[in-house]
C-alpha cells in the first residue's frame, strides 16, 4: 500500500471518528437539557415509588411539589452531571457502535450487516459505555433524590459528590449499579438493530437510501425502537437507581447487598409493579429524547461530514481542477495520483447510507 493510500485511509478513519463523536456529543447535551425534569421524576419514581396520597397525575403533581419544595432549580438536579455523562456517553457509544460495523462489515464482505452482527455491535458498543460512565450516573442519581432525603448531607456540586463518593465508599461506590448497567446493555442491543431495520425498511418503502430520509422518517424509526426497547428492560433501570441512590442513605429504610437481593426485597414489597415505578414518566421522557437525539445526531452528521474536508492532511495532493482535466482512460493513474478522488463519490456514499464510517468500505 502506498503512503498516499495509508493517509487516505488514516483521514477517512479521523474524519469518521470526528464526525461521529461531535455528532453524539452534541445530540445528547440537546435531549438531556430538553426532558431533565422528566428525568427527575423518574428517577424520584424509582428510588423512592408513588407519593403516599397521590390524585390525579404524578407527573404534574411531582412537578409541583419540586417547585415547591426545591424551586425551578429543583427540577433541573443533576443536569451538569447528566450532561457530563451525556458527552462522552454518546461520543463512546455511537463511535465504538460504528467502528464496530466497520469492523464487522470488513469480516462480511458486505454493506448490509445481519441482525446478530448488528446486535453485537450495539451489545460492545454499550458495554465500553457504561463502564466509562457508571461514575456519572450514580453521581447524577444522587443529586436528583438527595431533595427527598432530609438527614443526608447533600453533595454541593458534581466535583464533590465524586470526592465524597471515593473517600467514603470507594471504587465500589463509583461503580455500585454496574451489574444492573451491563445487564441493561440488553436495552441498546435490542434498540439499535430495531432502528436500522426500521430505518432499511423505511428506505426501502421510500426508494431512496438511508442517509437520505427525512427527519421525520428518522424520528418515527427511533420512537418506534426506543418504546420496543424500554418496556422490555425497564426493570434492570429501577434495580440500578436503587443500588446508586442507596450509598447516601446507608442508614435509612431498606438496605440491599446487591443485585439479586434488590431484585427479591422489591418484588417482595410491591410485586411486579415495583420494577415498573416511573416507566409511563420514563416513556414520555425517553420517547422524545430518542427522538432529539437520533434526529439531531442524523443531521449533525451529515453536515460535519459535509464540511470536514474529506482530504485533510494531504499536503502533496494535486489540485482538484488539474485532476479534473485529465483524460477519462487514465482512470487508473487517477486513482493513484490524485488523492481528491480516494473519497467515494457523493452518489457511492449515498448508497452506503450515513452511519457507515467512510473509513471502512
Amino acid at each position: 500500500m502506498s503512503s498516499n493510500e495509508q493517509t487516505s485511509g488514516a483521514s477517512h478513519n479521523a474524519r469518521a471518528l470526528i464526525s461521529n463523536a461531535a455528532a453524539g456529543a452534541s445530540a445528547g447535551a440537546i435531549a438531556a437539557t430538553f426532558v431533565c425534569p422528566l428525568d427527575v421524576i423518574k428517577t424520584r419514581l424509582q428510588v423512592h415509588g408513588l407519593p403516599p396520597s397521590h390524585q390525579g397525575s404524578v407527573i404534574i403533581m411531582s412537578l409541583k411539589n419540586i417547585v415547591r419544595n426545591e424551586g425551578v432549580r429543583g427540577m433541573y438536579r443533576g443536569l451538569s452531571p447528566t450532561i457530563l455523562a451525556l458527552l462522552p456517553n454518546w461520543a463512546v457509544y455511537f463511535t465504538v457502535y460504528e467502528q464496530l460495523k466497520g469492523l464487522l462489515r470488513s469480516q462480511d464482505g458486505s454493506n448490509e450487516l445481519t441482525t446478530i452482527r448488528n446486535i453485537i455491535a450495539a451489545a460492545g458498543a454499550g458495554a465500553a459505555t457504561a463502564i466509562s460512565t457508571n461514575p456519572l450516573w450514580v453521581v447524577k442519581t444522587r443529586l436528583q433524590t438527595q431533595g427527598m432525603r432530609p438527614n443526608v448531607v447533600p453533595y454541593k456540586s458534581v466535583l464533590s459528590a465524586l470526592t465524597r463518593i471515593t473517600r467514603e465508599e470507594g471504587l465500589r461506590g463509583l461503580y455500585s449499579g454496574i451489574m444492573p448497567s451491563l445487564a441493561g446493555v440488553s436495552h441498546v442491543a435490542i434498540q439499535f438493530p430495531a432502528y436500522e431495520s426500521i430505518k432499511s425498511y423505511m428506505a426501502k418503502k421510500d426508494n431512496t437510501t438511508v442517509d437520505k430520509l427525512s427527519p421525520g422518517s428518522v424520528a418515527i424509526a427511533s420512537s418506534i425502537s426506543k418504546v420496543l426497547a424500554s418496556v422490555m428492560t425497564y426493570p434492570h433501570e429501577v434495580i440500578r437507581s436503587r443500588l446508586q441512590e442507596q450509598g447516601q442513605a446507608k442508614n435509612m429504610g431498606v438496605h440491599y447487598e446487591g443485585v439479586i437481593d434488590c431484585t427479591k426485597k422489591v418484588f417482595h414489597k410491591e410485586g411486579i409493579p415495583g420494577f415498573y415505578r416511573g416507566c409511563a414518566t420514563n416513556l414520555l421522557r425517553t420517547t422524545p429524547s430518542a427522538v432529539i437525539t437520533f434526529t439531531s445526531y442524523e443531521m449533525i452528521h451529515r453536515f460535519l461530514l459535509r464540511v470536514i474536508p474529506e482530504n485533510k492532511g494531504y499536503p502533496q495532493s494535486c489540485p482538484k481542477p488539474k485532476a479534473l482535466n485529465k483524460p477519462q482512460e487514465e482512470g487508473s493513474n487517477i486513482i493513484k495520483n490524485d488523492s481528491s478522488d480516494m473519497g467515494p463519490s457523493p452518489s457511492q456514499s449515498n448508497k452506503t447510507g450515513s452511519s457507515i464510517p467512510l473509513g471502512n468500505k
